[in-house]
């Protein structure tokens, strides 16, 4: 049975939190050397965009309102698909300062989902 977009939205806020609770206190240097570090934030990421892209599948006039979604799928596939161009400032800026801003929208769609339904 496929899952509902409430779970999808519940898995991107759920990854938004695990990688806001590893960068806490964590400063670059400390991210580039720690490798269980960026091994777990780049997994939580990989989750953020296959969420994504199975919104985008299931319901894409829900999807359109996360912003950048399609770079969200291709941030996904970048980490997944082609690990050695991976620049790690890259990952740790994005988990410091647009995770916070995706998990603010997707929280919003499930308030709004949740009242709808």
């Amino acid at each position: 049975m496929p899952r509902s977009a409430l779970a999808y939205l519940s898995d991107v806020v759920e990854a938004c939190d695990a990688i806001a609770v590893t960068l806490r206190g964590v400063d670059l240097p400390a991210y580039e050397a720690t490798r269980t570090l960026r091994s777990a934030v780049e997994r939580e990421f990989t989750i953020i965009g296959e969420a994504v892209n199975s919104l985008t599948r299931l319901d894409p006039s829900l999807a359109v309102r996360i912003s950048h979604a399609r770079k969200i799928v291709g941030f996904r596939n970048q980490l997944v698909h082609d690990y050695p161009a991976i620049i790690d400032a890259t990952v740790w800026a994005i988990g410091k300062n647009d995770a916070p801003i995706l998990r603010r929208e997707c929280a919003v769609l499930i308030d709004e989902l949740s009242r709808a339904g």
